[in-house]
């Protein structure tokens, strides 16, 4: 058990290096891969059916003890995101797949990553599951009609569809592992060394599938694509981070909610571009390219964050010192 819990965490602290891996071999295989498109939302519901194995009683407490703090977060992921990605929309002119793809990333949830990056950068852990449980449990009734507002323009939207397809693929298995944990707590808590790589393998399959199956389309568009996707994250996690600056805010809550604000469930956005934008493919592209570039970017932003707390620190030392001659 000691070695599985070992390479699972070597795997979900490395998975933006196997996300890159699998979509460049996909990218020259694509046949390989092909085929997980087909699964996306079984794949998906896996992650999230894990998710919620490993949510624990105490992960709650956070709700119900720092509302404020959840309360400025949960503002943030969905305003900043879903307004951001409108406005690169609207600046880049996108074409109404990709405008579609971006504006689904930004109007989703944070994703678990962030939890691993927020560890990371020795940020706020419990606030930031707390964030990322409520933004998730929420997402039924927020993704859905942000994208009915903000994607209208370029596409027809259906809101009761879209609700239906998140509770499917999010709400459900989410509620089913936190169930099963209730009731089974002893034997998942014996394979819960299991349920990240679970959770590993369902992400790297969804994006390698979308990678082999729009290699042409990567052809003409991945720089562009690329392009808005970093500059969407980046301003997330900037403005995420001077917000609860401003508020005055602990710099452990000000990580935490740097990193969730910036940090969306970019496989939710390709499920559901999988199953309501049929007609427009190259929805899934954005969040396949944000599922790569904001684990990178996360992590570049864990080793600013402690750089910075690390020279803060030495100068609180350095202040006491003086103060105790």
């Amino acid at each position: 058990m000691k070695n599985i819990k070992k390479w699972s965490n070597i795997l979900s602290s490395n998975i933006a290096v196997l996300i890159i891996i699998f979509s460049v071999i996909a990218f020259f295989v694509p046949k390989g891969f092909s085929w997980a498109t087909n699964y996306t939302s079984l794949f998906l519901g896996t992650a999230m059916f894990g998710m919620g194995l490993t949510i624990r009683a105490e992960d709650f407490k956070v709700v119900f003890t720092r509302p404020k703090d959840l309360c400025i977060g949960f503002v943030l992921q969905y305003t900043v995101m879903p307004l951001a990605a409108f406005a690169l929309a609207k600046a880049f002119q996108l074409p109404a797949d990709l405008a579609l793809g971006v504006i689904l990333v930004g109007c989703c949830p944070g994703g678990t990553a962030s939890n691993v990056i927020t560890y990371v950068a020795k940020g706020d852990v419990p606030l930031s599951v707390g964030m990322t449980i409520v933004s998730t449990i929420l997402a039924p009734l927020c993704t859905p009609f942000l994208v009915y507002f903000l994607a209208g323009s370029w596409v027809e939207v259906s809101l009761l569809t879209m609700m239906i397809s998140v509770v499917k693929v999010v709400l459900i298995p989410v509620l089913a592992g936190l169930l099963i944990y209730r009731v089974f707590p002893k034997q998942v808590d014996a394979v819960r060394e299991l349920l990240p790589l679970v959770s590993v393998a369902a992400i790297v399959l969804i994006i390698s599938g979308i990678v082999g199956s729009n290699v042409e389309k990567i052809m003409t568009c991945g720089a562009l694509v690329m392009i808005v996707v970093a500059i969407h994250n980046v301003i997330g996690l900037l403005l995420g981070t001077a917000v609860a600056k401003i508020l005055k805010l602990e710099e452990k809550k000000v990580t935490a909610i740097g990193i969730e604000v910036g940090m969306q469930n970019s496989g939710l956005a390709i499920s559901l571009a999988t199953a309501n934008f049929a007609a427009n493919p190259l929805a899934t592209l954005p969040g396949a390219v944000f599922s790569v570039w904001h684990n990178i970017s996360g992590t570049i932003y864990a080793g600013i964050r402690n750089r910075k707390r690390g020279t803060g620190q030495e100068k609180a030392d350095a202040r006491a010192a003086a103060e105790s001659i």
